[in-house]
């Protein structure tokens, strides 16, 4: 088990940022901006909007997923000089679908102290408003391929949580069409430019988003209702398995998993798997 103290160490600060509305970001946050050494950022242009608007006058580096892997021993080596560190994303909050996992792994495996500032985040903002129920799955962005994103949603299909997701303009509409494919028209929740002057929200299924598609600017979350079942019946249960072996795992893990999910007897349920097939 590692340990390391807070006192008179020098800090790795994972600080959130507004997610739109430049007023909300805690007084405790811009004291710690302004204290540490150096601050790291997504896009310093970006950043540099937010540290101007508070006179936040302390040095700004871009950390981003094309630079995390060499820049992370750097930063590491520049905090064992004794320097204070903060990372900040773009919006929200460092991590969450955003750099900064590698820099934490080698701050805890070199006994760096970590800890956050926290603040706002895009999808429990969007949660709160989106009339769905808990508990919730946050996942992120799906992949942007066809194939690798629709074995993505297969995965969560009968997933009874609602399912929290991340978008990019652009890919909207293929996501859409293919949550439509594997998890079948459910209700969908959008939340578009949250806190800022053109915040939008959508009620409404995913096939009449797509029958009245419209283009969407600015990243958005995505909130789709969890699965509802209604029974199985025995065929239904072998769908399943047979499901869960295209995705990869071998029968019995596939087994496994569908007895989980519907909360009945393994060993019941492998006999009636080699049964059906057996009998074709």
């Amino acid at each position: 088990m590692k340990y390391k103290s807070f006192t008179n160490s020098p800090i790795l600060y994972l600080v959130a940022t507004p997610i739109g509305n430049l007023e909300d970001i805690s007084l405790r946050a811009l004291r710690i901006l302004k204290e540490v050494n150096k601050i790291y950022c997504e896009d310093t242009r970006t950043s540099s909007i937010l540290l101007n608007h508070y006179d936040v006058k302390t040095p700004l580096e871009s950390y981003h997923n094309f630079n995390e892997e060499t820049k992370s021993e750097v930063i590491i080596n520049y905090i064992k000089e004794g320097h204070d560190v903060a990372l900040i994303s773009d919006a929200g909050n460092p991590i969450i679908s955003d750099p900064g996992f590698k820099l934490v792994s080698l701050a805890i495996k070199n006994g760096i102290p970590v800890t956050t500032i926290p603040g706002p985040s895009a999808f429990t903002s969007a949660f709160m408003t989106s009339n769905m129920s808990l508990p919730f799955l946050f996942y992120g962005f799906l992949k942007p391929k066809k194939i690798e994103r629709e074995k993505e949603l297969l995965e969560l299909k009968y997933y009874k949580a609602t399912l929290i997701f991340y978008e990019a303009p652009h890919r909207l509409k293929d996501t859409l069409e293919s949550i439509l494919a594997v998890l079948g028209d459910r209700d969908i929740y959008i939340a578009r430019e949250l806190t800022k002057k053109y915040e939008e929200h959508y009620y409404t299924k995913v096939s009449e988003l797509l029958a009245n598609f419209q283009e969407f600017r600015g990243e958005l979350v995505l909130i789709v209702k969890g699965y509802l079942e209604e029974g199985y019946n025995i065929e239904e249960r072998f769908k399943l398995i047979d499901e869960q072996i295209k995705l990869g795992l071998k029968t019995n893990e596939a087994i496994k998993e569908v007895s989980k999910m519907l909360n009945i007897d393994k060993k019941e349920l492998y006999k009636e798997y080699v049964k059906y097939k057996e009998e074709g």
